[in-house]
């Protein structure tokens, strides 16, 4: 039964033996006409056809993207899903987003021009636009990149309500067809993890928005007048326990009620396209992915098990800490760009300090007015467990890269103490992600390395196998082995509600190279 169950990609018939009535599975042979069994002949009793990886999700996910699989490589930030990832996936018929948040806009723009010359306009890939509440401006000098460069498919992410930028982007460039059907130039992924949080992206764009943006030049009046006529994005991402931002939602308690919501608003603004709902966090096991698509996800995105890819931005040792993993070596700590909001993100917590470093950081920052208010001894503390320098050093350099990137920041600076200290204590936090990024290993110990329980169920998972090895792990290799696991447990779910006695070997499909 278990090799039976594997062969997916074939018919597979359920039969009953007439004399113990027992079923069993069985493939080819002859269907009869009804009438007296003969020997070696068995009551027919279900028939199930092949079932494809391919077929797993909402088949319009990959009509409107091009796409085989309906696998999304999401945009792991500060370039850690980098060009070459996404290249990976666009070739092998997947869709991989480059994870622009954190990133000098020079990056970002260097990075689309590669994804442009490496794969085309019109290939499967996409780039992050991230909510950037202190830099207001770099959010809307990548939103306009974007649109000027022709980017198709845009993650945003880490918005809590919809900004001018994210409406620009889903809003520049629509038109009518011949057949008056309104044409999306490019498809906005919105990554959510609350109900409130969707709706926005469900509806329509803001009246206010709209008007805003007409008399500002950002929109023509007849791309406003199709903007209100259609959701802000067709493609929402559910985003339960995952690495980086989260609200660590469960993904079987969030998924059911935005499915919810989007047909409730469809049905309220009378939509005549579908709007995909996809599933993220906490996927990393095919029987997570299988799970996902049964409680009717269009598509699956997965992120803190590409981070120890090949492809990642990762450093080695980064992706070597990762492989040790467990499911519950992972804590919430302060996330760097949106420190003074007392947003906290989910990161790695085997082999490194940083969680619980950033946290007496952040307790500083709410207990004290400025840098100078902070009493000696603490300050000493800071200085020599944590930060590893002094705050007069951490402050130069800090002053001399928002002049560079951000000159607005040190003004603020200038007129806020509070602020200041806030620019001080996030270079550590920005820091620590690059430490691990390039591998420094003198501050091992200060690693950020952004990740959710879903890294510790994938070394289990491929513990014993090729993939255990982490300079196995092809980021291609790793999307084929969880879809085609994933559609080997779905096959063998669907038989055990026809009553066959499936074996619990059937669920436990390992990995394999795969082409």
């Amino acid at each position: 039964m278990v090799a039976a169950i594997a062969r997916c990609r074939e018919p597979l018939l359920v039969v009953r033996d007439a004399s113990s009535r027992r079923l069993g599975l069985a493939m080819g042979g002859e269907v009869l006409s009804p009438g007296a069994l003969g020997a070696g002949e068995y009551e027919l009793v279900a028939s199930l056809p092949p079932l494809y990886p391919e077929w797993l999700g909402d088949r319009s996910f990959c009509e409107a993207h091009g796409v085989r699989f309906p696998y999304v490589a999401g945009e792991m930030a500060n370039g850690i899903a980098t060009v070459a990832m996404v290249v990976a996936m666009g070739k092998a018929g997947m869709l991989g987003f480059f994870g622009a948040a954190g990133l000098g806009f020079g990056r970002v723009e260097a990075a689309v021009a590669t994804l442009r010359d490496e794969l085309g306009d019109d290939a499967p890939w996409g780039v992050n636009l991230i909510h950037s509440p202190n830099e207001a401006s770099l959010e809307n000098r990548v939103a306009d990149l974007l649109i000027e460069s022709g980017v198709q498919r845009i993650s945003v992410s880490a918005f809590m309500a919809l900004t001018p930028a994210v409406v620009r982007c889903s809003a520049r460039g629509l038109t009518l067809d011949p057949a008056g059907q309104i044409v999306r130039p490019r498809h906005i992924f919105a990554k959510i993890s609350r109900r409130e949080v969707a709706r926005p992206f469900l509806s329509p764009a803001p009246d206010e928005i709209l008007r805003a943006l007409v008399a500002s030049g950002g929109l023509t009046a007849e791309e406003a007048r199709l903007a209100a006529k259609i959701p802000v994005a067709e493609d929402i991402t559910v985003e339960a326990d995952s690495g980086g931002h989260t609200d660590n939602q469960a993904l079987v308690a969030l998924l059911p009620t935005i499915l919810q919501l989007r047909d409730e608003l469809a049905a309220e603004y009378k939509y005549t396209r579908p709007i995909r709902i996809g599933a993220a966090g906490g996927l990393g096991t095919p029987g997570s992915l299988a799970a996902a698509f049964s409680l009717g996800a269009a598509y699956v995105v997965t992120g803190s098990v590409n981070q120890a890819a090949l492809e990642s931005g990762l450093s080695d040792e980064g992706k070597r800490m990762l492989a040790k993993a467990e499911v519950a070596d992972v804590i919430m700590a302060p996330a760097a760009d949106m420190f003074e909001l007392g947003v906290k993100l989910q990161v790695l917590r085997r082999g490194s300090m940083f969680g619980v470093r950033a946290a007496k950081l952040y307790e500083a920052y709410v207990a004290h007015p400025s840098l100078e208010a902070i009493p000696d001894a603490l300050r000493t503390r800071l200085e020599n467990e944590v930060l590893h320098t002094t705050f007069a050093a951490i402050w130069e350099e800090t002053r001399t890269f928002w002049e560079a990137r951000d000159p607005e920041q040190n003004a603020q600076a200038a007129r806020d103490p509070k602020h200041r200290m806030a620019l001080v204590f996030r270079w550590y936090l920005g820091m620590a992600s690059r430490w691990a990024i390039a591998g420094e290993t003198s501050r091992r110990a200060d690693f950020q390395i952004w990740c959710g329980p879903a890294m510790g169920a994938f070394n289990s998972w491929v513990r014993g196998s090729f993939l255990e090895d982490p300079t196995q792990r092809g980021v291609v290799q790793i999307a084929l082995n969880l879809l085609e696991g994933a559609a080997v447990m779905t096959r063998a779910h669907q038989l055990r509600t026809y009553g066959v006695p499936v074996p619990a070997a059937a669920f436990d499909f390992r990995p394999r190279p795969l082409a």
